[in-house]
């Protein structure tokens, strides 16, 4: 028969020697990545690098709205106060750098292609043109549009998955740590807090990298639509315009 003193004793050692092992485990970002296991280790750098890529985007998103935004409203100004198309289109083709310009600058190269060509009797001339007029803004307003969009897509993909991913992580971390528990045969909470630590953290960096994302995309897709509402508008007053140079 065991002497109760010696199984206390023990247990109280093999207790100890527990309560150190977990002192002596790092806890830090770098320990918990470094002792994962290397499913999880990829589920991490998966995450990370998505998420220096968002980013990435959301830096550069950031920069191109205001600029386009203010390049807008300037060509605007000078549009509505030129007094002649065709000497504001030459002063204006040599800097087309934002959508709004190129939208005009395609739309005038058309124009002036058509006012040389004479095929066609005159009634015939002024139908197509307005008909191609239309088609070649909305050809370079949705050529103009893809460019600004470009890069959203990643951002909606990563803040969609990227807790999903993570979750893998865990799952799978958690997996193993209850593998661990079989093994050694011991289920205290001091043995396994290590294991469940580390797989936690990629549902941490999971969310690290969803969040940003799906907020950068909310509000990116909103700057997106009033942009393109933007566009349309001007298309629509440009035609307008050509339409009474054409009935004139």
């Amino acid at each position: 028969m065991a002497d109760p003193v010696v199984s206390t004793a023990v247990q109280g050692v093999d207790s100890a020697t527990l309560a150190g092992s977990v002192a002596s485990h790092d806890f830090s970002i770098i320990g918990m990545f470094m002792h994962a296991d290397f499913v999880v280790k990829g589920v991490m750098i998966l995450l990370i690098f998505a998420s220096i890529w968002c980013w990435a985007i959301i830096f550069e998103k950031w920069f191109l709205f205001n600029k386009v935004k203010a390049k807008a409203t300037r060509f605007e100004n000078e549009f509505w106060s030129s007094e002649a198309l065709d000497k504001f289109y030459e002063k204006t083709k040599k800097r087309a750098n934002h959508p709004m310009a190129i939208i005009f600058v395609a739309a005038m190269e058309e124009w002036f292609r058509s006012k040389n060509s004479n095929n066609q009797d005159a009634q015939g001339i002024k139908l197509s043109l307005r008909e191609r007029i239309v088609q070649v803004m909305q050809v370079a307003r949705n050529r103009e549009m893809e460019h600004v969009e470009s890069g959203l897509g990643f951002l909606a993909t990563t803040g969609a998955a990227a807790p999903f991913v993570g979750l893998f992580g865990t799952v799978w971390g958690i997996m193993n740590s209850f593998q661990a528990i079989a093994m050694s045969k011991n289920t205290s909470l001091v043995a396994v807090a290590p294991g469940i630590s580390e797989a936690l953290f990629a549902t941490a960096i999971g969310l690290f990298a969803a969040i940003p994302a799906v907020i950068a995309y909310n509000k990116f897709s909103s700057e997106v639509a009033r942009f393109s509402n933007k566009l349309e508008d001007f298309s629509t007053e440009f035609d307008t315009i050509l339409s009474r140079q054409l009935e004139g």
